[in-house]
């Protein structure tokens, strides 16, 4: 039998529906948590993308194109 895993250390995409509020409830929203957060979803981003031993232009494309998504929605604000 698996360990039981506590819903505070469950990732969001294993997490049930029905227990998304309780999740979500057990988050920390503080500025600092929201930074944490941030500065890892970063870290993993970098890792996988960008510091590898082969790279591509995969992570370097992503930003790329996130920041031409972002920069158009900015410039045509009746989108």
């Amino acid at each position: 039998l698996p360990a039981a895993v506590l819903l505070k250390d469950t990732k969001l995409m294993d997490v049930k529906l029905g227990q998304l509020g309780s999740w979500l409830a057990m988050r920390d929203f503080t500025p600092g948590g929201i930074l944490g957060a941030m500065r890892r979803g970063y870290e993993r981003y970098y890792n996988k993308y960008i510091n590898v031993k082969k790279g591509g232009l995969g992570g370097i494309s992503m930003v790329l194109a996130g920041y031409i998504v972002l920069s158009y929605m900015w410039s045509y604000s009746h989108i």
